[in-house]
């Protein structure tokens, strides 16, 4: 029940910025929300699409995916993430905050909470600013990558 909650605010939430801002409320538009908000986790443009072609009604350009990304970063419904080349997103209302972790090896991205680094961030006086969300990523070397790293030296 809680979910089709959640799909019925961000398909409202969508719907009024579109009518805000003069664009159509297509059904392509409306099928793109619902796939991003069917995905746990990151995901790109070449993910999105592959997915978007796997459904029977909907199949999509990659130029539609591209311009309704953009309105869905817009609406505060989708957040885009630069980790090093490659741009990803995740879905972005009612979402927790959490922290990213990002290996410069292989590319994996990893979530991590973390309660004090998230007071800590919250607690600060920022002047002339008022935060309203933030992204952390930190870069390293997952386990993996690191063990591959140390077992050929």
């Amino acid at each position: 029940m809680e979910n089709q909650n959640v799909r019925d605010t961000i398909k409202q939430i969508f719907t009024e910025y579109l009518n805000a801002n003069g664009h159509r409320k297509t059904p392509e538009r409306f099928a793109i929300l619902d796939t991003i908000y069917s995905i746990e986790g990151h995901f790109d443009i070449d993910m999105l699409y592959s997915k978007m072609m796997n459904q029977e009604n909907f199949r999509v350009s990659r130029a539609t995916l591209y311009n309704t990304i953009i309105l869905l970063i817009d609406s505060k419904l989708v957040i885009k993430h630069q980790f090093g080349n490659s741009s990803q997103y995740e879905k972005f209302y009612n979402r927790k905050t959490h922290h990213h972790l990002i290996c410069t090896q292989c590319g994996k991205v990893s979530e991590f909470q973390d309660d004090t680094l998230k007071q800590a961030i919250e607690n600060t006086k920022l002047k002339r600013f008022h935060l309203s969300h933030y992204s952390l990523y930190v870069y390293g070397a997952c386990n993996k990558c690191a063990w591959v790293r140390k077992k050929s030296k």
